[in-house]
């Protein structure tokens, strides 16, 4: 740990504890850090400090979180936030300190959002969400003792065509750098409710991911997330929020 110290003196301990686990050697994880140090000093600076004060600002009110804190400083949230909502991406908590991070992607007019902005922006946008799970997941893992991940809950119902070609860009685009910049932050990534179709050729599918991804990749089938409209009950409903984190905690464990 001191070694990652002094490749970048900022870091907190959390942050050299997950690059230290995050590689497999001591060098990887010392260029890692640079690159990750690099990045947060640089081109990342403004997002890194937008969702530092966006985290603060949100957990001011009696330790409960004021989530409009943090969409209201995403960048570009003028007009991503009119597409993007609560109705079809929102985060999760459990009560283990893991974040579930859930998508529903039909949804989200990506057509007309990537109208309005560019691949870029989005890029940013999403780079915001990720320095905001860190934040959050951090905070997480020193409360309960144990390593906090993020795990990606992509609901395929409703679906009907492929995503907007610049939407999935940017997504592919910000992907490329999460396992460098966030090492061990990234939980198993879940497709529910796959349209019975294509559940037959799911073990055909696993090769369009990347291959961290691959690793971490289970085709799943969760009722009680293809019973909401959409994600809105996630965050307004209590019981409806504990039914759903129960439901992918078992799925998860089988």
């Amino acid at each position: 740990m001191d070694i990652l110290a002094k490749v970048d003196p900022d870091a907190s301990e959390m942050t050299q504890l997950r690059f230290a686990l995050g590689f497999g050697s001591m060098e990887e994880a010392k260029g890692a850090l640079r690159e990750s140090a690099a990045w947060r000093a640089g081109p990342g600076k403004a997002i890194v400090t937008a969702a530092k004060e966006a985290c603060e600002r949100a957990m001011e009110e009696d330790g409960k979180w004021n989530n409009d804190a943090v969409r209201d400083a995403a960048p570009h949230a003028s007009v991503i936030n009119q597409f993007i909502t609560p109705r079809n991406i929102l985060t999760v908590p459990t009560e283990s300190g893991d974040l579930l991070y859930v998508i529903r992607a039909s949804v989200i007019d990506d057509k007309g959002l990537m109208n309005t902005i560019s691949v870029e922006q989005m890029v940013d946008f999403f780079a915001y969400v990720k320095e905001v799970h860190s934040i959050v997941a951090d905070k997480r893992s020193l409360a309960t003792g144990r390593l906090c991940s993020v795990a990606l809950v992509n609901d395929i119902k409703g679906t009907r065509q492929a995503p907007d070609a610049k939407f999935s860009k940017a997504l592919t685009s910000s992907s490329k750098q999460y396992e460098n910049l966030y090492p061990t932050l990234a939980g198993p990534t879940l497709i529910t409710n796959l349209p019975l179709i294509l559940q037959a050729f799911a073990s055909l599918l696993k090769p369009f991911f990347p291959k961290t991804v691959q690793e971490r990749l289970k085709f799943i089938r969760a009722p009680a997330l293809a019973a909401l409209d959409d994600l809105t009950p996630l965050s307004a409903n209590a019981g409806t929020r504990k039914v759903f984190v129960d439901e992918i905690r078992k799925l998860t464990s089988e």
